[in-house]
């Protein structure tokens, strides 16, 4: 039996490390929960990890894409339908994805079938190409003889997710290159444009107004520590990376970010459709409701969700119903509280599901449309602060100058 080395917290709020024996890392979760802690990392224990899966671990360097990920579900899904033994079908993908990744991950799952172990224990085995949720989905058709159905369904998720992520980068990449662009001309302005001034305003002989103190303040302080300005935001960035990868500042950024003003309500329903698309899938393929709420948790992407979505567990094996439990987490809207005891009273948790990640996904489609009117209004108000303050900081100097010669001239 396999171990798993695991990172929880107690109930109150304390980390706890360890290692235990588990069949699965659901299994192993689920252990955790009855023991009244909250899982916040499961994983194998004892798991010598490679250069390249250290890489993608840590930058993301090798690791397949979603889109990668699609299109080896499609393509197991179509081998295995056609009768293509699995060994043979997983050489034949490996042969042709574009991920090298994959492409290793895939070759070592060759070695562990033909070693005797199942499918899915061999993917489980790279977690840093496998997501929990395709292990899963893998384990339970392998045990119900449908794995074809298990990879299309795989596939579809996949490419769902893929689709959102590609719709918020989109609807994201104009605000930032204004930001950016803004940020350079600041910059620009500062180094080059108002030191060239400030030679001539020094001949003027008079006290200049206060915007033209405040630029060349601004471009002063600037010129004369750079270096140190240029630290500061390295280091900052650095300590930010390091805060945001440990457990508390992981969990607390992830808390903060959906609460960020006009992105962070798209962010949330963005998580909450892909926990529901995911937790509707699981329990379609015949995954058990509390081995299912385990297994997405993992796939959220939020910590912050993550934990929410195990106290719903926790709650569920204390008795609770999921409606219950869900009104509890404080993440889920009315109307989506209502659709879950209506699956509940039906036995159509899945199909009611299903429809909460439509509702959610039409949602942030129609948020991501509008995003741009949205920040375009703050993008304009910034511009024009810049221009006025610019503006009012060369040209009222120059003003009060050509007023004093025009009174000399008279």
């Amino acid at each position: 039996m396999p171990k798993y080395q695991y990172r929880a917290k107690n109930a109150q709020g304390k980390l706890v490390t360890g290692q235990m024996e588990a069949v699965s890392e659901a299994q192993a979760a689920s252990q955790l929960a009855k023991n009244g802690l909250s899982p916040l990392m499961v994983q194998v224990a004892g798991k010598e990890l490679t250069t390249q899966e250290m890489l993608a671990g840590a930058f993301g360097i090798g690791k397949p894409s979603l889109q990668d990920l699609a299109i080896f579900s499609q393509q197991m899904h179509t081998l295995i339908k056609a009768g293509v033994p699995i060994i043979k079908s997983i050489r034949v993908v490996s042969e042709t994805t574009r991920s090298k990744g994959l492409k290793a991950a895939l070759e070592a799952v060759v070695v562990s079938l033909e070693g005797g172990q199942n499918l899915s224990a061999g993917m489980q085995d790279h977690p840093l190409v496998f997501p929990p949720i395709v292990v899963s989905l893998v384990n339970v058709g392998e045990n119900t003889g449908s794995l074809d159905e298990a990879f299309l369904q795989v596939a579809h998720y996949m490419e769902t997710e893929g689709e959102t992520k590609k719709r918020i980068k989109s609807a994201t990449r104009y605000p930032m290159f204004v930001l950016i662009t803004i940020s350079l001309a600041i910059i620009l302005i500062n180094i080059v444009v108002v030191p060239s001034f400030k030679g001539f305003f020094s001949k003027f002989g008079a006290e200049l107004p206060l915007p033209t103190r405040i630029l060349m303040g601004m471009s002063d302080f600037m010129l004369a520590y750079w270096p140190f300005l240029i630290a500061g935001i390295v280091i900052g960035i650095v300590c930010f990376m390091i805060y945001i990868r440990s457990d508390a500042g992981r969990l607390t950024w992830d808390r903060i970010i959906l609460k960020f003003p006009i992105i962070g309500p798209i962010l949330r329903k963005a998580v909450l459709a892909r926990f529901c698309r995911g937790f509707a899938m699981t329990i379609k393929a015949g995954v058990p409701l509390l081995q299912a709420l385990a297994v997405i948790s993992n796939a959220i992407g939020n910590t912050y969700v993550t934990q929410r979505v195990m106290l719903m567990r926790t709650g569920l094996e204390r008795g609770e119903s999921l409606m219950h439990v869900a009104h509890n987490s404080n993440l889920f809207t009315t109307l989506v509280l209502q659709m879950l005891a209506i699956g509940e009273e039906t036995g159509e948790v899945d199909s009611m599901l299903g429809q909460v990640a439509g509702y959610y996904e039409a949602e942030v489609d129609y948020d991501l449309k509008r995003l741009s009117q949205s920040i375009e209004p703050i993008l304009i108000i910034i511009v024009a602060a810049m221009v006025l303050l610019l503006a009012l900081g060369v040209f009222l100097p120059m003003w009060d100058m050509s007023s004093v010669a025009l009174k000399k001239m008279k």
